[in-house]
């Protein structure tokens, strides 16, 4: 092993994953510069491509954003809520998330109602992590909260609760009922403007681009990991699979005007140049701060 604790191979495939593309002329910022819209805390959030979007949209100047895997939906949120585009469609499969955005999207006010109510001892999570909600809200109500309460947002079976948290508050660490309604409001506030849809994305996404074509723009970021790289997926998400050759054969095919992130895996990257898109590197720090690269995909060259 050599002194940072990497063998020379696992160094050398490193350095090929970080030097397969350029650099990307536009930084990774302190997502604590970006606004926070979403209530959601997303294992591999995207905040931090906020500078990325904002430009992608100016640039190619599209009528509607198509999320196909919302997740946290930061991207939508962003889009709408700046003008970038005049409409959103989100997407999402995991029942879960999908319960939480049909209730934000519907009934943010009684959400910010109950967030006001309620207080998250160990006794109340436990209880609500049992509970088989009777409605869309109270489902999405649970959703939000265990999101909130659980160690890095993860909703998956087994996840564990915050123990020490931020500054020692634990459970309370990420719970903050005043930011959480604000941001709800300022949802519903663009709800007219979004439209959701609980379903599977790769699916849904052919139809949505043959009827929009290039007046659309698609965001992915697929929670899944690419076989043979970093293997989160199934402990972060309840859906971890994904055709990753179908996806980006659909996006070829159908001439999409696309901006796509990945984890720098091998076979990313060789899916990546078979299908001849553009393609810049990222370099930073994950929550654990172990350095990481992603890799920004997109249909034109934007960011070298």
């Amino acid at each position: 092993m050599s002194g940072n604790g990497l063998s020379s191979q696992a160094q050398g495939v490193k350095a090929v994953q970080t030097e397969a593309f350029p650099t990307s002329r536009i930084p990774v910022v302190n997502v604590a510069t970006v606004p926070q819209r979403s209530p959601l805390r997303y294992p591999g959030g995207k905040t931090w491509l906020i500078p990325h979007i904002r430009e992608w949209l100016r640039k190619t100047g599209p009528e509607i954003l198509i999320e196909p895997f919302a997740g946290g939906a930061i991207t939508s949120l962003t889009a709408v809520m700046e003008r970038l585009v005049n409409a959103a469609v989100m997407v999402e499969l995991d029942r879960d998330v999908a319960a939480f955005w049909r209730s934000a999207l519907e009934s943010g006010a009684t959400l910010q109602k109950w967030i006001g109510q309620f207080e998250p001892t160990i006794e109340r999570l436990r209880e609500l992590e049992r509970a088989i909600p009777a409605t869309v809200t109270e489902h999405g109500f649970r959703t939000l909260v265990l999101n909130r309460t659980r160690r890095g947002g993860v909703l998956a079976p087994g996840a564990s609760f915050s123990r020490n948290g931020e500054n020692g508050r634990g459970l309370l660490s990420r719970w903050y009922p005043k930011t959480l309604a604000t941001r709800l409001a300022a949802i519903q506030q663009h709800a007219d403007r979004i439209a959701f849809c609980e379903g599977d994305g790769m699916k849904l996404l052919p139809l949505m681009l043959g009827g929009w074509g290039r007046k659309a723009a698609v965001f992915l970021d697929p929670p899944y990991t690419a076989h043979g790289g970093k293997r989160a997926g199934s402990r972060l998400y309840a859906h971890s699979s994904l055709d990753h050759a179908a996806l980006f054969a659909m996006l070829a095919e159908t001439d999409a005007n696309f901006l796509m992130t990945y984890d720098a895996a091998p076979e990313i990257i060789d899916l990546v140049r078979e299908h001849n898109f553009d393609a810049v590197c990222l370099s930073m720090k994950n929550g654990h701060h172990n350095q990481m690269s992603e890799i920004v995909i997109t249909s034109e060259p934007l960011f070298a």
